[in-house]
């Protein structure tokens, strides 16, 4: 065996095993904090999504189907006797966060900021209202 194609052969492996994990995600993972208490503060179920749970629907492609098959999302909530007014609340608190974020980093100003925060309620309500058919 020639001991150049080995050598060729070998740097071309270890470049490879190199890059292959240069493009993915961080090799380094932060350290996990140490949870100090045998009681749990927080309450909240985070395993249970919010939006399904305001829906009363079982899975996330439950969920997809339906809004696949055209219903709007306050059909979907009556259907399963969930709560229409909590999942307009849920999106209307998550544009607001996101808006709330926007305006702290500059990104729009404060006219822009009082306009669109005026009508969130309204532009949410007519969205989970709506039926959207896929052509």
């Amino acid at each position: 065996m020639n001991i150049k194609r080995v050598m060729f052969v070998g740097t071309m492996m270890v470049t490879m095993s190199f890059a292959g994990t240069a493009w993915s995600k961080s090799a380094i993972s932060p350290i996990p904090l140490t949870e100090w208490s045998i009681v749990s503060i927080n309450t909240k179920d985070d395993n249970k999504d919010e939006l399904l749970t305001a829906l009363n629907h079982s899975s996330e492609e439950d969920l997809y189907q339906d809004l696949y098959a055209g219903k709007s999302l306050q059909t979907i909530a009556d259907e399963n006797d969930g709560d229409f007014s909590q999942v307009v609340a849920l999106q209307v608190n998550q544009l607001r966060q996101q808006l709330d974020d926007r305006l702290a980093s500059g990104s729009i100003t404060q006219e822009q900021y009082e306009a669109q925060h005026a009508e969130i309620e309204q532009i949410v309500l007519e969205s989970a209202r709506t039926s959207y058919e896929l052509a």
